[in-house]
């Protein structure tokens, strides 16, 4: 039996960040439950911790207190990887330290969400295709999703770790998100009966190819994609 300081090196971890109001816990609570069902195997989503924080405190952090969020939620992420195979992360480090930049101009936390953010397989990153919609005290306005998603692109790019932007609303988003994560997939479940029917087209290029142009990290050139 592995020792347990092994088992969060083995679960499958797979982020999902983006600006606010862009599906992100909606999504990972839909691809949680299809992968258990597709795969068999043990699969949790482990939610924003920076939710639960307002709602406990009635506020959002201040700038002196994003460290402890960035901690917290990492945290979460680490004991989920303990008991499952795969980890669905509804927001990791990275979208803490892109906020304490987009508030507070602090880029303190930076060099430490990318160090924790490494540990994922895969990011998926939601594309600012869906309607803003307020709430509470998370959402600022649909005015910080370009900046946001912006600052984001800027530190993934800044990263070896494969990701892809993720648009569609309801199930085509859900469907898109299993075609990016296809190539893993196949990796830890390769025997499974019906899991990647109708992937193939989608990874037939190899894996985690992110775009169909040049225009790799312009999110106007992905509105154009999904008007052909």
């Amino acid at each position: 039996m592995p020792a347990p300081t092994d088992r969060p090196v083995a679960a499958l971890r797979l982020a999902i960040v983006g600006a606010e109001s862009t599906g992100k816990t909606t999504l990972a609570s839909a691809l949680a439950a299809r992968l258990a069902a597709d795969t068999g195997l043990r699969v949790t989503w482990v939610p924003e911790w920076l939710r639960e924080w307002c709602e406990h405190t009635g506020r959002t952090p201040m700038a002196h207190e994003q460290a402890a969020v960035l901690r917290g939620q990492h945290e979460r992420i680490t004991a989920a990887c303990f008991s499952h195979d795969i980890v669905v992360c509804d927001t990791t480090a990275l979208m803490t330290a892109v906020y304490s930049q987009q508030v507070f101009g602090d880029r303190s936390l930076n060099a430490r969400a990318l160090e924790l953010h490494s540990n994922m397989h895969l990011t998926l990153l939601m594309a600012l295709d869906l309607p803003w919609v307020a709430d509470g005290l998370q959402r600022d306005g649909p005015q910080v999703q370009a900046p946001v998603d912006a600052r984001l692109r800027g530190m993934l790019s800044a990263q070896p770790q494969p990701w892809a932007v993720v648009s569609g609303s309801g199930n085509a988003r859900l469907d898109n998100a299993m075609a990016a994560l296809a190539p893993l997939l196949r990796q830890r479940v390769p025997n499974a009966k019906g899991l990647f029917t109708g992937l193939t087209a989608h990874d037939s290029g190899g894996p985690f190819q992110h775009w169909f142009c040049d225009c790799c990290d312009v999110p106007a050139c992905e509105r154009q994609l999904r008007m052909r």
